[in-house]
């Protein structure tokens, strides 16, 4: 199996995936109207207060030209609300966010205060 230089990272998760990975793309340049190159998935399992709040693939990819990151953090899924069945998550590695652990712990968090990560 083709490994990444990112510790914990696997290239080929989801690049059988292209649909998703562009889906995610387009979010990320929606968001920070950048570029980006995906780089790999990371299993994450996010725990808060001692209960599993979410379990998924994290997709990392570098940014290019970003002004202030190198990486950011990504991941979709479905919702609730028929008006807007799909959410895009996308979490710029930049303190204190340097892990997609620290992504999801950051994005559960925000959702759990009320606040949207951005999406």
């Amino acid at each position: 199996m083709l490994r990444s230089n990112i510790s914990g990272v696997d290239r080929v998760a989801m690049a059988d995936h292209p649909e998703y990975l562009e889906e995610l793309q387009s979010a990320i340049r929606r968001l920070h109207g950048v570029e980006s190159e995906y780089m790999g998935s990371v299993l994450v399992k996010g725990v808060l207060q001692g209960n599993r709040a979410w379990e998924g693939l994290v997709e990392v990819f570098d940014l290019v030209g970003h002004p202030t990151a190198f990486r950011v953090y990504a991941w979709a899924h479905d919702t609730d609300d028929p008006e807007s069945p799909r959410r895009q998550v996308v979490v710029l590695h930049s303190h204190p966010i340097k892990s997609a652990h620290d992504a999801v712990r950051a994005a559960i968090t925000a959702e759990c205060r009320g606040l949207k990560p951005a999406e």
